[in-house]
């Protein structure tokens, strides 16, 4: 089976890399947050649209924003960042049961490449996944059929796992079961209400639950 891996708050908690780089961008832009946690909701979504929705930002202050962000993300925020206990044992039981790996992110493809092998990661990953430099591929939903694209993987027969609902309504879209994973950054309600097609709570359960869906 294809296995589909978001990455930030899957694999990795890159939360306060995450959020404290957001907390950057938005001092950049004249808003001061005093404390880098409450901006929790910034981990999933494509960042432009954060700024957006959540500051009201126009689409050109959130462009300026992203590129504040990234400014201190590249430097120091992507090594705010670990791996999650019980993940890379996880990749090997499910790598030596012949599943692939790609991953399908909505950070950038090459700074997804760059952490992963930070992290010693890369080799598992046939293909890294994410957003475009040029602006091409925005969503989870663009991520997932370029990947699908380039590959030429049918999305039926592959899984989509990651921790928001981003990740499961991309899935759906894309007609890719999903499996919603609560050690990151969403919780059971969330996956629920996108309807996940299964909800693990550990990485063990998760190689237990690929084993029963791959029989």
């Amino acid at each position: 089976m294809d296995l589909f891996f978001d990455l930030d708050g899957t694999l990795t908690d890159s939360g306060e890399g995450i959020m404290r780089s957001a907390q950057y961008a938005l001092s950049k832009m004249g808003i001061e947050v005093d404390d880098y946690r409450t901006l929790r909701k910034f981990v999933g979504p494509p960042l432009e649209d954060s700024f957006i929705e959540f500051y009201g930002m126009s689409a050109e202050e959130a462009e300026c924003a992203t590129a504040f962000y990234r400014e201190r993300f590249a430097v120091k925020g992507r090594y705010e960042n670990y791996v999650y206990a019980g993940i890379g044992k996880s990749l090997q039981t499910l790598s030596d049961a012949g599943h692939r790996f790609v991953i399908a992110t909505s950070r950038t493809a090459r700074m997804a490449d760059e952490i992963l092998r930070y992290f010693h990661l890369r080799h598992h990953f046939i293909y890294v996944g994410g957003r475009d430099e040029e602006g091409r591929l925005h969503s989870k939903t663009d991520v997932l059929l370029d990947c699908l694209a380039h590959l030429h993987i049918s999305a039926a027969e592959a899984l989509m796992i990651g921790d928001r609902h981003f990740d499961i309504d991309g899935a759906r879209e894309v007609g890719m079961p999903s499996m919603g994973v609560l050690w990151g950054y969403g919780d059971r309600a969330e996956m629920e209400e996108a309807a996940a097609d299964y909800i693990v709570e550990s990485p063990e359960e998760m190689v237990e639950t690929i084993a029963r869906i791959a029989q």
